[in-house]
């Protein structure tokens, strides 16, 4: 039957009946209590047996405009209502299948129940007895005393033989239903004590449902501090910020982000905010069996959100049963108290930080200030404080010398860390202190692996501690922790691009090449894969390739110094001294404008063959305490000035590990 007709007042599927007039369902007689919204769903698909009914449809059968609702979590909630109420699954649905993000369709043959039987239905009392009566071809009722004696003798003896037939085959009977009901009870509370098999999953970007734009940053932060959470705990593989927020905006469907990602479970929700209250709906769905495992809301003041981050957490944990350490424990249900205003400027202050722009940095340092100016003892704030100086200082992007903010970002991790010892994020900042800048390797190490103990889904940690393994010497220890960073966000432009570069210094140039190829099918514009891939070009001889890698690189980054370095290099040693000098004298310009690191100019001079003048540079850089000299060891375009003593006296001083 393809359609319903919605004049039937009844309607039957399977052991169940529906009556649409009085919105009562009924296992085979028997009322099942339902709540208004699921039996209205249940009538609508009704309506269109076998055909798709997609959640807009319904959103608007259900819900006028002007209500305001948490359409996504109300729905999935009624869905979940009835199957309950029909002994139905996701996974297995007899009556209700599931098409993730886009609709439902009902899948059970569906009849009418016609009139004569829903009158006669009405007219039986079912409470009546079955009467003891024997009712001959003439209508007459005659009660069995009225037999003979002898008839009332041989049907005693008839009845006896019945009845011990009866009871054996009832025995038999009770003995096989009992031993069936011992199996299926068995299974059932087997399978309900079996734990889901999630060990990784992804937390898809909240929705804002403000209706602000200006609203984005709070439910990006949001976003990223529920996954922070949940990253705490070292047998769940989270999926990074950076990749989950691929999927913002889009309707992918679920099956497609977990195949994409490799998880197992997926986490997707809401955040409204109005005035200084908040509420968040979050739902767990693992994505195999497209079952709802889980679906909540939550509310509260802005002021005791860390307390609410942490009740959604917990709720997940507890659904897919991952057994905690009892450090995860601690760590997950402590709550220190932030002011509600110190929050938000927080927020807007990961916000602008994940620009990664020399604007965005500005911004961000702005609010990180302050939300530490109004709440001295937030630790995060501080962390992230010490995470802006680090960029703004580094030789790759930086714009100031690294002295002048080393100190800095140093002092805020400190403070971090006096604040919450137990974050990854303010540990991994002074590691990256400790390796930068005060070139201590041994503290450096040690503050890296912590941070990956405290967090292990925090790709951030891997990455950074592959970049010193690579500074030690130790290439395929370096490569494999950058693998694991990709594992966590694999569809991050810089994991990706920073494997090609570790593959690069470990002189794999073929391997470098191929992934910098990959890196730059994800965003073509992305400048530094460019001049990467020159410089293993380069390596290679493959002189007209390097140039015009770099050249390009050159191009999008509107000259930047690192570029410029490389490319004076790449020219020198293609034999195009003329045009290497005057990059060189373009950058001797751009150092009247702003920071240059002396690092660069050394390149130029390096490849220009005059050894003596690279390392003069070097010095400088070393005074400079520039950050480019910890790869000093393993750089392949300092092959040159391996073998001069003051190359290896620079070494000695750096205290690398020979």
């Amino acid at each position: 039957m393809r359609h319903a007709a919605t004049s039937s007042k009844v309607v039957r599927f399977g052991i169940y009946e529906v009556d649409l007039r009085t919105s009562e369902l009924r296992k085979q007689g028997r009322k099942i209590k339902l709540q208004e919204q699921p039996c209205r769903i249940l009538a609508i698909l009704l309506e269109q047996p076998g055909q798709v009914v997609t959640r807009d449809e319904l959103r608007k059968r259900l819900w006028s405009d002007d209500t305001f609702v948490d359409f996504d979590h109300s729905l999935n909630t009624a869905i979940m209502r009835l199957r309950e109420a029909l002994s139905d699954s996701s996974e297995n649905p007899l009556f209700i299948e599931t098409l993730p993000r886009h609709g439902y369709r009902f899948i059970a043959p569906v009849e009418e129940v016609p009139a004569t039987d829903q009158e006669k239905r009405s007219a039986e009392d079912p409470a009546t007895p079955q009467s003891d009566l024997v009712v001959p071809a003439g209508g007459e009722a005659i009660g069995r005393a009225n037999d003979s004696a002898p008839q009332a003798a041989q049907r005693k003896q008839i009845d006896l033989r019945r009845t011990l037939v009866l009871s054996s085959l009832v025995a038999v009977v009770v003995v096989l239903v009992f031993g069936f009901t011992i199996r299926s009870l068995r299974s059932s509370t087997s399978a309900k004590s079996a734990p889901t098999q999630i060990k990784s999953l992804v937390v898809l970007p909240l929705e804002n449902l403000s209706g602000e734009k200006d609203q984005e940053y709070f439910a990006d932060g949001m976003t990223d501090e529920l996954i922070a959470h949940l990253a705490k705990i070292r047998s769940l593989r989270v999926i990074s910020r950076t990749s989950a927020m691929e999927y913002k905006g889009t309707h992918k469907p679920l099956s497609e982000i977990a195949r994409d990602l490799n998880v197992d479970a997926v986490v997707e929700g809401t955040v409204l905010r109005s005035g200084n209250r908040v509420r968040i709906t979050a739902e767990l769905v693992q994505v195999a069996t497209d079952r709802h495992l889980w679906a909540e809301t939550y509310e509260s003041e802005l002021g005791d959100i860390l307390a609410l981050q942490s009740q959604v957490t917990s709720a997940i944990v507890n659904e897919i049963r991952i057994k905690l350490t009892p450090e995860e424990q601690e760590r997950l249900s402590v709550n220190r108290p932030v002011s509600a205003e110190s929050y938000e400027d927080y927020l807007k202050g990961r916000y602008y930080w994940n620009k990664r722009s020399e604007e965005g940095l500005t911004k961000a340092i702005e609010y990180f200030q302050l939300a530490t100016q109004k709440d001295p003892r937030y630790a995060l704030a501080y962390a992230g404080l010490a995470d802006c100086y680090s960029i703004i200082g580094s030789a790759i992007v930086g714009t100031v010398p690294s002295q002048d903010v080393a100190p800095k970002a140093k002092a805020a991790a400190l403070k971090a860390l006096e604040l919450d010892d137990t974050l990854a994020e303010a540990q991994t900042s002074l590691a990256t202190v400790r390796f930068n800048y005060d070139w201590d390797w041994a503290a450096a190490g040690t503050g890296f692996t912590r941070s990956i103990e405290l967090n292990p889904s925090y790709a951030t940690a891997y990455q950074r501690y592959s970049l010193y393994l690579m500074a030690m010497g130790r290439a395929q220890e370096s490569i494999a922790e950058i693998n694991h960073a990709r594992e966590l966000d694999p569809l991050s432009i810089s994991m990706n691009f920073s494997l090609g570069w570790r593959l690069y210094m470990a002189r794999q140039y073929d391997a470098a090449i191929e992934q910098l190829r990959n890196t730059l099918d994800l965003d073509p514009n992305f400048a530094l894969p460019h001049l990467v891939l020159g410089q293993a070009y380069e390596q290679k001889g493959s002189f007209p390739q390097a140039i015009a890698e770099i050249q390009k690189a050159a191009s999008i980054s509107h000259d930047g110094p690192p570029i410029l370095g490389a490319l004076g290099h790449t020219l020198a040693l293609a034999g195009k001294r003329e045009e290497a000098e005057k990059v060189l004298s373009q950058l001797m310009e751009e150092s009247k404008k702003q920071y240059v690191s002396p690092f660069y100019v050394a390149l130029v001079y390096a490849g220009l063959g005059e050894n003596e003048r690279a390392i003069d540079w070097l010095e400088k850089a070393y005074q400079d305490r520039s950050n480019a000299l910890v790869f000093l060891k393993v750089d392949p375009q300092l092959d040159t000035l391996r073998s001069n003593p003051r190359f290896q006296s620079l070494l000695h001083r750096l205290r690398l590990p020979q």
